[in-house]
């Protein structure tokens, strides 16, 4: 069916913004070549005070491509990434591309059963990972269990002396060093690497809330890059070359993939890659160093904002501030366009959208609520919960669908899914929503069971699953709550059984330390005689988001006299 133009949202666009700009799609082996050829010896990255310019950064990517594919990793194996912010997390990642490998991206903050679930689900046989803290030890225990072949480890005090670098464990035949395996000869030529190939296995979750890998092509990460320069390009000053870009997001998180690391070679920004967030390091990094760019999650711009003295530094270098994976409280946002000057951007996207969704033009900061206007290239409508393929009038409220050249072709190993999930070339979000008559979408509630809690999805199920396993558990519902720092946090209600005595919050996180994630241990607890249930005797989880919700409505009214 041929797009009916104008769109909605174009007559909203701020001025020399295109819905149809052209969005060129490739593949990240061209786009590490055409920043190495343009920028050569400027900074690609800082790294633990030390900086490697991107022609030091592409022959890094190709050494260590080369030691794969002597290795024999061919095109299409796929390659886990066990890494945080540390340097090999670029060079692994850009080194798979290069051999046309799909990366398998784990996260450091996975428990040790949702590493195996992903390893299992995507194939991968080869394990990179570094001797930061405990992920060493930790991948050795996945390859003594058999998950992995191979083991590849990073080590990290080649960029000097660490109080998070623990020695280096003994290498042999399945454990190899990752410098080591740098130092092979490059071939004589490359596999080939189409735009349609796949990059990238991003795991989320769903309304199981088993993680499912989101298949994301090199296209698909390309045009994430080429969708934001059509829409960031005409509203800033900023020019290619320029750049200087915080990435302190994991780079195992669709998030900072692409605000950080694509975007950022791609613009010849010099990216300050950093461990973790800390807030001194970061305001360090914007007032000596002259950060011009800086994204975020709601955690980290609260840290900022009620440091001491921050009112009184200088953020005259940043150009551009950005928050993601959740709503920003309004207090927060204000107080930070106080103190820099600037108003913080925000928007809507999707680890199967590499994330480009929509976004909150510079020239209307008075929308709240909003997650803004669909990007360049991208269409986005609402559909009626009862009927995926009617398409609301504006002001109706459905659920949000998207299509572009950005989003997944679907779920790894998961054909139904994939096939429930898209409705004529569309992906249903699984968020519900409405669209105004400027073209402008707002989020009123989420299709699927999902916490987001300091920028990362929590899935309440497998959080379930796992006080399950606790002796004194027989029944168990989690829902999220607003908390004051993370946006979200999860609560668990709970149901005894006979003759087994409640225990605190804190005993419970000790029992759930090694099952799930430490970003999706609870932040509170109740116990309860009885939860309550459907018609069919299934646990329902809407009469306690309701009683929550009325507990927070009368906690801020005033008592009646």
């Amino acid at each position: 069916m041929p797009i009916q133009r104008p769109l909605p949202w174009e007559k909203s666009y701020p001025s020399g913004v295109l819905w149809d700009a052209p969005i060129e799609v490739g593949t990240l082996p061209a786009l590490l070549a055409r920043a190495v050829a343009t920028y050569g010896g400027k900074p690609a990255f800082e790294y633990r005070e030390q900086k490697i310019s991107f022609a030091d950064y592409g022959r890094r990517v190709r050494a260590f491509a080369a030691g794969l594919l002597r290795l024999g990793i061919a095109k299409g194996d796929r390659v886990a990434l066990y890494l945080p912010n540390c340097l090999a997390q670029p060079v692994s990642l850009f080194a798979v591309a290069q051999i046309g490998g799909i990366v398998v991206n784990l996260s450091p903050l996975d428990a040790e059963r949702e590493l195996a679930h992903k390893l299992k689900d995507s194939g991968a046989r080869t394990l990179i990972t570094t001797n930061i803290g405990p992920m060493a030890g930790i991948a050795l225990r996945i390859k003594a269990a058999g998950l992995v072949d191979r083991l590849i480890i990073a080590d990290d005090a080649v960029w000097g002396p660490s109080p998070a670098t623990a020695p280096m464990p003994p290498l042999g035949e399945d454990v190899l060093s990752f410098d080591e395996l740098a130092a092979a000869s490059l071939p004589a030529a490359w596999p080939e690497v189409v735009p349609d190939d796949i990059a990238l296995l991003q795991y989320t979750g769903g309304t199981t809330g088993l993680p499912k890998g989101a298949i994301l092509s090199h296209a698909n990460l390309m045009a994430a890059v080429e969708i934001g320069k059509a829409w960031s390009t005409p509203q800033t000053t900023l020019k290619p070359g320029e750049g200087r870009v915080i990435c302190v997001l994991p780079l195992f998180h669709m998030y900072a993939i692409t605000a950080c690391l694509t975007r950022g070679l791609d613009q010849g920004s010099e990216i300050l890659l950093r461990l973790r967030f800390d807030v001194a390091q970061t305001l360090r990094d914007i007032t000596e160093k002259k950060a011009t760019t800086f994204s975020g999650v709601p955690t980290m711009w609260i840290a900022i904002a009620n440091h001491p003295g921050v009112e009184k530094l200088d953020f005259s270098s940043l150009k551009g501030i950005h928050s993601g994976g959740a709503a920003v409280p309004v207090e927060i946002e204000n107080r930070i366009k106080a103190i820099t000057g600037l108003q913080l951007g925000g928007g809507w996207g999707m680890t199967e959208t590499a994330p480009a969704g929509a976004n909150i033009p510079t020239n209307r900061p008075d929308l709240r609520g909003s997650i803004g206007l669909p990007l360049p290239g991208i269409l986005m409508d609402v559909v009626a919960l009862d009927d995926p393929r009617r398409v609301l009038a504006p002001g109706e409220i459905g659920e949000i669908r998207i299509k572009g050249a950005n989003v997944t072709r679907g779920y790894w190993n998961r054909p139904e899914e994939t096939a429930a999930a898209f409705v004529d070339g569309y992906l249903l979000t699984g968020d519900i929503g409405y669209m105004d008559a400027e073209g402008f979408f707002f989020l009123t509630d989420r299709k699927k069971d999902m916490i987001i809690s300091g920028g990362f999805n929590v899935y309440p199920r497998m959080i379930e699953e796992a006080i399950y396993e606790h002796p004194a558990v027989e029944e168990v519902i989690v829902i999220g709550i607003p908390d004051a720092y993370r946006g979200q946090a999860a609560k668990a209600f709970i149901k005894l059984k006979a003759g087994a005595q409640p225990f605190t919050l804190e005993a419970l996180r000790d029992f759930l330390v090694d099952k799930i994630g430490r970003h999706e241990l609870p932040g509170a607890i109740e116990f309860r005689e009885s939860l309550p249930k459907t018609a069919v005797g299934k646990l329902s989880k809407k009469e306690l988001v309701a009683e929550e919700a009325a507990r927070r409505v009368a906690a801020v009214e005033p008592a009646s006299t």
